[in-house]
């Protein structure tokens, strides 16, 4: 009996011992695991409110030479285009509302209420109707010469300096692919002094040339974007030209009959 019970109160124990040590273990795990998953939201945490630190860090590896350039032509290429378009809305005039008022000017007061009204009317549509009036007095084919003249200076106004901007965005690509070029060469540089094809010696070479591409196509995706919007726009204004000036060639040819 002795013995059983001997036998009895080690199995107990050690039943005992079993349990806590397994919830000693899974206290333990869950700590661990909780102490993990604080530290990766950390981290995640951190990662996400050090973009601009990660941003400068990958734009100094890149090389200061190459990725200042780069830069220059997105800030050159920028403000061309935010220029543009700051001056082609204002540029933008509501034609139909200006051809009837010059219309009725032109019954009420004659030629030279109609040039008022353009002149107190901003825009290229109105500069134009401004050179036709002027020309009424030698005729309506005068008229017409000079309104198709002034259209064409009107148009060469609106597209002034867009080409820088096309330059920036062909530049910028042509200059990281120019980098990825050099990178090359000095990851080549480094395995031909050092003898062996080590993927360190290589690494460095190569992130330069990636993290220059990446950072040109960057820059030429975003000054295509304006441009487009700038084209679409001038277009826009061009059309809205060569129908007002149609509009007031035929209101001239009325008022002379």
């Amino acid at each position: 009996m002795k013995r059983l019970f001997s036998i009895l109160a080690i199995a107990c124990i050690m039943a005992f011992g079993t349990v806590n040590a397994s919830t000693n273990a899974n206290t333990t795990t869950t700590i661990v695991n909780t102490v993990v998953s604080a530290q990766e939201d950390g981290a995640a945490a951190a990662e996400e409110l050090g973009f601009h630190q990660e941003l400068k860090k990958r734009f100094i590896e890149g090389g200061p030479g190459f990725m200042g350039i780069v830069l220059l032509c997105l800030i050159l290429g920028l403000a061309i285009a935010i220029e543009r378009i700051i001056f082609l809305n204002l540029s933008t005039t509501n034609s139909k509302k200006l051809i009837q008022n010059v219309e009725d000017a032109l019954n009420s007061g004659g030629v030279e209420a109609a040039k008022e009204v353009c002149r107190n009317t901003k825009g290229p549509v109105a500069s134009i109707f401004y050179q036709g009036l002027d020309r009424t007095d030698e005729g309506v084919d005068a008229a017409e010469k000079a309104v198709v003249a002034y259209g064409g200076v009107q148009m060469g106004q609106l597209e002034k300096n867009v080409s820088w901007v096309s330059l920036f965005i062909a530049l910028a690509p042509m200059l990281g692919f120019m980098g990825t070029v050099i990178g090359m060469i000095d990851a080549f540089d480094k395995i031909e002094a050092a003898g062996d094809m080590q993927p360190s010696l290589v690494a460095g070479g190569i992130k330069i040339a990636l993290l220059t591409t990446v950072f040109g196509l960057i820059v030429a995706i975003i000054l295509q974007i304006f441009y487009n919007y700038i084209i679409a726009k001038i277009d826009s204004i061009v059309n809205d030209m060569e129908d007002a000036s149609i509009s007031l060639m035929d209101l001239l040819i009325r008022i002379k009959k």
